[in-house]
């Protein structure tokens, strides 16, 4: 564990079944390719023949014109027609098993403690937001990339301080999900807000997203010791 100038200040102790696991590949593959459908909007849409305007007349009589027989001007193969099996709005959403989503996120959440990429800070030193202040934490701690800073959502000061650093996604612990993990380089978690068995994230939008709605962003908790 670390403190907000960078020094060492004790340890801490990270469930070896949140932050301990062999990463499964696969599922956190799986997870996250539903978490990201989920985002998609689903709104693309073409007309088909019996949508488009126009049309109600036969273009030329049945038989004797020389030409192929034709019903209506509006149908696929004509200038302005139809579209034929075109696209429609639909749902992108997969169903995922939140027991899935939850090892997707120990997986994750294990992979970057394996490679000392979880930083653990006792308190944080915002008395009042300030994004300069901010950028002086990360530098002390040695955070280079992008980062995932894991903050109590009733914590407006450090909220505020995060919020506008590019290379900085801010989250409560109720949205830590598996996507947000892989993407970052760190993760960093207060003293209140690191995840454990005896206090699991609450499974967020992004694990409603990837198990049921079509409209969120994901999930739960859990290894080691940490500096």
């Amino acid at each position: 564990m670390k403190s907000a100038a960078g020094n060492d200040s004790g340890k801490v102790d990270l469930s070896d079944e949140i932050f301990g696991l062999e990463p499964n590949v696969p599922l956190m593959h799986q997870v996250v390719t539903a978490q990201l459908a989920a985002r998609r909007a689903g709104t693309q849409s073409t007309k088909t023949r019996a949508e488009v305007a126009g049309g109600g007349a036969k273009p030329w009589r049945q038989k004797g014109t020389g030409r192929a027989r034709q019903g209506s001007t509006r149908s696929p193969q004509w200038r302005g027609g139809g579209v034929a099996l075109g696209p429609k709005p639909r749902s992108y959403k997969q169903k995922t098993p939140k027991k899935m989503v939850k090892l997707a996120l120990r997986s994750a959440l294990s992979d970057r403690a394996a490679e000392d990429k979880v930083i653990v800070v006792d308190t944080w030193p915002f008395d009042a937001p300030k994004t300069k202040n901010g950028v002086a934490v990360l530098e002390a701690l040695g955070v280079e990339g992008r980062s995932l800073v894991v903050v109590d959502v009733d914590d407006k000061n450090t909220w505020l301080s995060f919020r506008n650093i590019p290379s900085v996604h801010v989250i409560s612990p109720g949205e830590l999900n598996a996507y947000d993990v892989l993407v970052a380089d760190y993760i960093i978690f207060s003293q209140d807000t690191v995840p454990t068995l005896d206090a699991p994230a609450k499974a967020s939008a992004a694990d409603d997203a990837a198990e049921d709605t079509p409209d969120a962003s994901a999930a739960s908790t859990a290894n080691g010791e940490e500096e």
